[in-house]
Formats: structure tokens, C-alpha cells, sequence
């Protein structure tokens, strides 16, 4: 199958940003499982609309995002790592950390689609089902420490529907944490630019943080941690990148129009 028919073109931009990284950058991040399904992708058209800069934005998250849940699963050892909104994210075999159960929620059609392009491995569970319903919580062994993992998802939504997220977790869980990535205010309208630049004029998106402290007390939740993107790559990257993608990195981590917030929330 060299398509995947039906499927929400923004489920691929991550996975051809993860591909062209992994190909061009690999000392810095390296996929294997995505490059294995280059095969799937329907076309060029995202990657021949996407800057150096765009690609490499989405694959600092993944990179900072491995490296936080690594901590998480050191600190707490046998834990659920739990991927809301998933799409064909492939961290579990970036990660390969046996002692997590991992688990990974979005709708029924792309956790369909994901099916049919990965297997469900032994220390892993896919879940078809809305993240905001909380259905999906019945399935977790609650008794041990949880990690949240929210990618690429609260910016489609409004901030009360992030909220009422947060208040529905503090409720169903006594032991877990968050992590998301969010920009600010100046960030979400450039993001908005290079959505409808790659043909999602539909996919747009509203939720962002200006401020992470704030924002962590406006939902009663304690701010363990608040990381911007592109420090570990503007050092091992250096002059291979663009002119204009070192420029951007500098300007959106120093502003801080890209961040990852790492939040306890029970």
C-alpha cells in the first residue's frame, strides 16, 4: 500500500519532517521506524512546501520530547507514557525502553490507519478514542505514575477545552504528569502561515502561552519544567544549518515563541 487514503494530511507533516532529519541530520536525531514508512507518505507536496527551518522546528520538539520522557521513566521506573493525539509518532521505537507500558490514543481512523502501518508491540497499547472524553483513561493502570504526552494538539483547540482537559486528568488521576509544547502569541499566527502554506487551510490553530508560570497557576498545577526548542541543535548543528533556519532558532528560542511545558499535575 503506498498510500494511506482518507488520512489527515497533518498527520504527515511530523513524520516527513522526522524522515528529512533523520536523512540530512542524523548526528542529531535519527529515526529509524519513520524512515521505514517513507513508503506511506501520498506525496512531495509537504516537504517541497516546508522551509529547513519548519522541518527542523518539528523535530526539535520530538528531540526534547525523548529526552523528557527518558527523565520521566529514570526517575519513576515502571510508568505509563501515554501519546494523547499520536498520529504515526514512533517514539516508542525511538525510546525502546522496555520497563514503560506506552500507549497511544487518537481517533479511530488514524489509530486504524496507524494499525495497518504499525504493530502493537508487547509493552504497548493503541487506543481508539476522543483524548477529551477521558474513555480512554478506563484502559491505564492508574496505581503507578503516568506521564502525559500532548504534541502538536492543545493549538487546535480553544483554551477552555485545554482547562477543562487539566480538570478532567486532576480527576481521574493521582499520580501523573504533562508535558506539551505551546507558543506564544507571535508563534501561533506564524504557525497558522505554514499550515495553510502546506494545503491545510482547514487545520488552524488558537491555543498558545505567553506566559508558562501563569498559566500553570491559572490551572493549579505546579511548573516543573519550561524548555524552548533549539538549544541542543543551534550547538551541534551549527553552520550545517541555513543562514535563515539558524536566524529563526535564535529569534523563536530567545522570544520564546516555541516552548515545551512540563507540569504536575496530581
Amino acid at each position: 500500500m503506498s498510500k494511506l487514503q482518507g488520512v489527515s494530511d497533518t498527520l504527515f507533516i511530523p513524520l516527513v519532517a522526522r524522515i528529512f532529519v533523520s536523512k540530512k541530520f542524523p548526528e542529531y536525531f535519527f529515526d529509524e521506524k519513520a524512515l521505514s514508512l517513507e513508503k506511506y507518505i501520498p506525496d512531495d507536496t509537504i516537504q517541497k512546501k516546508s522551509s529547513e527551518y519548519s522541518l527542523m522546528a518539528s523535530v526539535a520538539r520530538y528531540y526534547n520530547l525523548d529526552l523528557m520522557v527518558r527523565a520521566f521513566i529514570k526517575r519513576n521506573g515502571k510508568s505509563n507514557i501515554v501519546y494523547l493525539g499520536a498520529g504515526f509518532e514512533t517514539a516508542y521505537y525511538r525510546l525502546n525502553e522496555q520497563i514503560a507500558t506506552f500507549y497511544e490514543i487518537d481517533l479511530p481512523d488514524v489509530i486504524a490507519a496507524r494499525r495497518m502501518i504499525l504493530e502493537e508491540q508487547a509493552n504497548e497499547l493503541l487506543i481508539a478514542g476522543n483524548m477529551f472524553d477521558m474513555e480512554w483513561t478506563k484502559q491505564i493502570d492508574k496505581s503507578i505514575s503516568t506521564l502525559l504526552v500532548v504534541s502538536g494538539v492543545f493549538q487546535y483547540f480553544r483554551e477552555n477545552k485545554v482547562i477543562q482537559f487539566v480538570n478532567d486528568v486532576k480527576k481521574t488521576f493521582s499520580n501523573v504528569e504533562l508535558i506539551f509544547d505551546a507558543t506564544n502569541g507571535t508563534g501561533i499566527k506564524y504557525a497558522n502561515k505554514y499550515v495553510k502554506k502546506t494545503g491545510n487551510t482547514d487545520a488552524f490553530m488558537y491555543f498558545y502561552v505567553d506566559d508558562s508560570m501563569e498559566f500553570s497557576k491559572k490551572i493549579e498545577t505546579k511548573l516543573i519544567e519550561e524548555r524552548v526548542f533549539f538549544t541542543d541543535a543551534r550547538k551541534m548543528l551549527a553552520k550545517k544549518l541555513g543562514l535563515y533556519t539558524r536566524i529563526a532558532m535564535k529569534i523563536v528560542d530567545d522570544k520564546k515563541r516555541a516552548i515545551l511545558l512540563h507540569l504536575r499535575i496530581n
